[in-house]
């Protein structure tokens, strides 16, 4: 199938590994012109070979820059202010009690998780309507509609992107603009990985053992009853920045393995 993404440029933020990666390899391969954002010079340089090898002749620019500021939004935007597809999969998280988080950790977090977004999508959204095309993706998580009592701060963002996503899809009626949430589930990210294989070395675990635990006791609704990979949710991404998915606008679009339960 033609996805219609041969020319298109889309920044995808946080792309030098997991879902942001893979969500930059997919739409290379789509031949989208692909600008590959991350903190260091060094990893989007990285990110931009590995997809180099994978997709040879691809279009592959690199924005190194901390999204977490305005600062380093307004650098991106100067170097690349003509984006057709902008991914905001930029976010961290941490377990964390909630009386121990602190507010400079509430503060961080939804500068980087939701502010990022905020930031780039205020400046490239009138744009692409200005055009009459254009494609803005909010990388949430189950987290938004299941919050999690190890780490509240994050699903708060989480849930804040969302709504975000909303309002301004709110604002594209007729413009050929959509803007939509997607929401993966447990997903076996750099940082997920780590986070497990560290929690199954405290317990006694070997990694595997760790991941079927997990699921047992901290996502026992989950159907898929593994980890999602990091394609599995790009594959979703690409497809939701294409011109085939024309007619999905405003959606919370669950890519979760089928954690949450409800039906809308």
């Amino acid at each position: 199938m033609d996805l219609g993404l041969a020319g298109k440029t889309a920044l995808v933020t946080g792309s030098t590994a997991g879902i942001g990666l893979a969500s930059a390899m997919g739409l290379a391969r789509e031949g989208a012109h692909v600008i590959v954002n991350g903190r260091s010079e060094e990893r989007v340089q990285r990110a931009r070979e590995h997809i180099l090898q994978a997709v040879p002749g691809a279009k592959v620019s690199v924005a190194a820059a901390d999204l977490s500021t305005a600062q380093g939004a307004e650098k991106v935007t100067r170097a690349f202010p003509d984006v057709e597809i902008l991914v905001n999969n930029l976010g961290i998280f941490e377990p964390k009690p909630f009386e121990q988080i602190p507010d400079e950790d509430w503060l961080r977090f939804f500068e980087t998780n939701v502010m990022s977004g905020v930031r780039l999508s205020r400046f490239y959204f009138p744009r692409m309507r200005a055009k009459g095309w254009g494609r803005i993706l909010f990388v949430s998580s189950e987290s938004a509609v299941q919050i999690p009592s190890e780490m509240i701060h994050y699903g708060m963002t989480k849930t804040a992107q969302v709504a975000v996503a909303r309002g301004l899809a709110e604002l594209s009626p007729g413009t050929g603009v959509t803007v939509n949430t997607v929401l993966p589930g447990p997903t076996l990210s750099e940082g997920v990985g780590q986070f497990v294989a560290e929690l199954g070395k405290s317990r006694g675990m070997d990694a595997k053992t760790a991941e079927r635990d997990f699921f047992i006791n901290a996502r026992p609704t989950s159907l898929l009853k593994r980890f999602t990979t990091p394609e599995e949710v790009a594959n979703l991404i690409v497809y939701v920045s294409s011109e085939k998915s024309s007619a999905t606008n405003g959606a919370a679009l669950r890519v979760d393995g089928g954690v949450v339960r409800a039906l809308l």
